[in-house]
């Protein structure tokens, strides 16, 4: 299997370099360019995921809609769109860009390090899922109180409150003020 290919970053988020994607993630952790993706329903849930139980990192954790990295050179944009394709086998009715959010957190299971520049993007989905399960454990569409309660009672990745954090204006914007988000 071809080496993937990461892009290193800075505080900024100006591009000053690649790295090999599992190299990125030992610790201390090299500050990359991620992106995670928050997929709502017509009712205003939430898409999350299970991850797959063979991935190498947080598998069997819940998790946003769909997050990765792009390749380098690769529009955040466009690789959120792609991995979305390949992961749940539908695009978003709608994408829209969500901010940004720099983050450094540790995985005690893997002992890997999130070390990154996540931009952030809020959408609909309404085509029926194809999830790749080499990528997807199993799906669920959540309200907030029903995710409140999942979060409780199940393992989620260690960077999902804090990207759900930063992209929560954007998506009470797409889901309005009675969604609950």
């Amino acid at each position: 299997m071809p080496s993937i290919m990461l892009e290193l970053v800075d505080e900024d988020g100006t591009t000053i370099g690649t790295a090999e994607k599992l190299a990125a993630h030992q610790a201390p952790g090299q500050l990359h360019r991620a992106f995670s993706v928050f997929l709502f329903d017509e009712e205003g849930r939430l898409l999350l995921q299970r991850r797959a139980l063979g991935k190498y990192h947080s598998p069997g954790v819940w998790s946003n809609t769909c997050c990765g990295h792009p390749y380098p050179g690769e529009a955040p944009f466009a690789a959120a769109a792609r991995r979305v394709h390949e992961e749940l086998g539908v695009s978003p009715s709608l994408l829209a860009e969500a901010g940004t959010v720099r983050y450094n957190h540790p995985d005690p299971e893997s002992g890997l390090v999130e070390q990154e520049y996540n931009h952030l993007f809020v959408g609909m989905v309404q085509a029926p899922l194809r999830p790749d399960p080499s990528e997807v454990e199993e799906t669920a569409f959540v309200t907030a109180r029903e995710l409140a309660e999942r979060h409780e009672a199940a393992p989620f990745s260690a960077w999902f409150m804090t990207v759900l954090g930063a992209a929560r204006p954007a998506i009470k914007e797409l889901t309005g003020e009675t969604g609950g988000w």
